[in-house]
């Protein structure tokens, strides 16, 4: 008696059915952190205002690089194609560096001014040290998904 493989299930849109979910899903993520981070920085003081300024660029240029990719996956823009998947992953690695060097940043800068801050905005520096490191992990888990998904194609 032989198998017979099934055929896969039709997507709803044949734009929404070439970028797996997961990567989708990822891109969100992204969106959530990155912009809890640029918040939390603009919301808050840093003591240096060159490290603020940093950390803005970076949590700016991410969400609006992340932003940029998601609509041009969601709009089947990329078609599958392998110079498509470079791309996101050159992004993607670009993204995690600069994510950790601003995270790193806003950490040193917490720390070393912890003495002379506000309760409450020292609150405020530590939510956004975790969510920078979160948005790294991000960064980096999207990084080996695309790397992995380069090496496929």
């Amino acid at each position: 008696q032989r198998h017979r493989t099934l055929p896969p299930p039709p997507s709803p849109s044949p734009r929404f059915g070439t970028a797996p979910f997961s990567h989708m899903l990822l891109l969100f993520g992204l969106q959530i952190f990155g912009g809890l981070v640029w918040i939390l920085v603009a919301s808050t003081t840093v003591m240096v205002p060159m490290a603020q300024g940093w950390i803005m660029f970076v949590s700016v240029f991410c969400f609006v690089m992340s932003i940029s990719l998601l609509c041009l996956y969601l709009c089947g823009v990329h078609g599958g194609s392998r110079s498509w998947v470079t791309l996101d992953a050159f992004c993607q690695g670009t993204a995690a560096l600069f994510y950790l060097s601003a995270a790193v940043l806003e950490a040193y800068i917490t720390y070393n001014y912890s003495n002379t801050l506000l309760y409450t905005i020292y609150k405020e520096n530590i939510a956004a040290v975790v969510f920078a490191f979160l948005a790294t992990l991000m960064y980096v888990i999207h990084k080996v998904y695309s790397l992995l998904r380069w090496k496929s194609s």
